[in-house]
């Protein structure tokens, strides 16, 4: 290895400590020192300079100085208050599916964080020659997956892999994407995933998930908390789901959530493990040959927590375990370094998340099995299922004329 590589290396692990601290201070994982305490000083003044500037956007908005637009279709928002782990990624894969069975032409818009974007020297020379923006990147077309996680980003190549006849489509903007897919694909239905705080696009629906294990966090806005937006501003949604929940109620959240709006929808749900499934192949395993398995897990995701949890749950011991960044990108010195350890430790498997999963290159191998756990949604209260929620949701009439009893039962038997 090079000096010059190796001096990249260092800086590298270097500055993913620092982030590392960063959001571990931010989700209050860090614990209590002088350092903690001048960062956190330090975050929380950003805090206030930061809902300044989310209360004077959504001020402009209100006041139409910046404008909306309409696209003359369904256009539903799925998102969230706070940064990452809401479990928002397999609402969004169980409504698109619904709606598509329903013989909705849906397509879904995400921005597609930490996904490859123009470089600034291209945008410069695109505004320079005043040539129009490259069109939104097609993830899937509904029949093709054309884009892999590191180009499209992992959430809508996970969606685009999972979810055959609905179109996926990736673009900041998300007025533009929304064009192209009704244009190039008639799209009647538009998801925007991860949308609640976008406000170009004039919305119908607006579902906002809730971690129920951390609803918001300490309560501070961005980068002091993990706040995208104020609590109060909840009272925006059309339905508010609860997300990760055990079953068991939850009267304190439940009235702060109808503190700032009373007649709140509320539908909780639960992210259930199904299987697992080999990272490269075909193979599943069923959750309970977990129970007595020695694993070494790890991932890249907002809650690394509950994804440990899963496996102990099963019945499972976690041996050996690392934890990466939201989102991060692996290589391939680093996977082997922790399948290393893993085989040192004594696991039998390797497990991981789906997410993290489409982010490790197939050309990476590993010398224990190599699983991710495929989790879904179910619904626990609210309603009886998820085909019922997005009748109510999405088809308010249909719902309305199901659930209205006839006048005239023994006349509608007889027809």
């Amino acid at each position: 290895m090079s000096r010059l590589r190796r001096w990249k290396r260092r800086m590298q692990v270097r500055l993913d400590a620092l982030e590392r601290f960063t959001v571990d201070l931010i989700y209050d994982r860090t614990p209590d020192s002088l350092a903690a305490d001048i960062v956190g000083g330090g975050l929380l003044g950003l805090s206030w300079l930061f809902n300044g500037i989310v209360l004077a956007r959504q001020w402009l908005y209100k006041q139409r100085i910046l404008q909306n637009h309409h696209l003359g279709c369904l256009v539903i928002v799925v998102g969230n208050l706070t940064v990452g782990g809401t479990g928002k990624t397999p609402v969004v894969e169980k409504l698109a599916r619904s709606l598509n069975e329903r013989g909705r032409k849906v397509a879904i818009l995400s921005r597609g964080y930490k996904s490859r974007s123009e470089s600034m020297t291209a945008k410069w020379w695109r505004l320079l020659t005043h040539r129009d923006a490259p069109p939104p990147k097609i993830v899937s077309d509904g029949k093709t997956v054309f884009l892999n996680a590191e180009i499209a980003g992992d959430e809508p190549f996970m969606l685009a892999r999972n979810l055959p006849g609905v179109v996926v489509l990736v673009d900041k903007d998300r007025v533009k994407a929304g064009i192209y897919a009704i244009k190039k694909f008639q799209a009647d239905t538009l998801i925007l995933d991860d949308g609640f705080q976008y406000f170009a696009l004039k919305d119908h629906l607006q579902l906002l998930m809730i971690d129920k294990t951390n609803p918001f966090g300490n309560g501070q806005l961005l980068p002091r908390g993990i706040l995208r937006e104020p609590v109060s501003h909840l009272k925006r949604a059309s339905y508010i789901f609860f997300t990760k929940s055990d079953g068991v109620s939850d009267p304190e959240l439940e009235a702060q959530v109808r503190e700032f709006k009373p007649d709140a929808d509320i539908i909780e749900c639960t992210h259930r493990p199904q299987y697992l499934h080999a990272v490269h192949g075909s193979e599943r395993m069923p959750l309970d040959s977990l129970k007595g398995r020695k694993i070494a897990a790890f991932c890249g995701i907002a809650t690394p927590e509950s994804f440990e949890r899963f496996l102990t749950g099963f019945g499972a011991t976690i041996v050996a375990s690392k934890w990466f960044m939201d989102h991060h990108f692996y290589q391939r010195d680093e996977l082997e370094s922790f399948f290393a350890q893993a085989r040192a430790a004594g696991a039998d498997w390797i497990l991981t998340t789906e997410k993290d999963a489409v982010r490790i290159e197939p050309s990476v191998a590993s010398a224990l099995p190599l699983f991710y756990l495929r989790v879904e949604i179910a619904l626990l209260r609210g309603v009886k299922d998820f085909d019922d929620a997005v009748t109510r949701i999405c088809f308010p009439h249909e719902w309305r004329k199901r659930d209205t009893p006839s006048p005239h039962p023994a006349r509608t038997m007889q027809r």
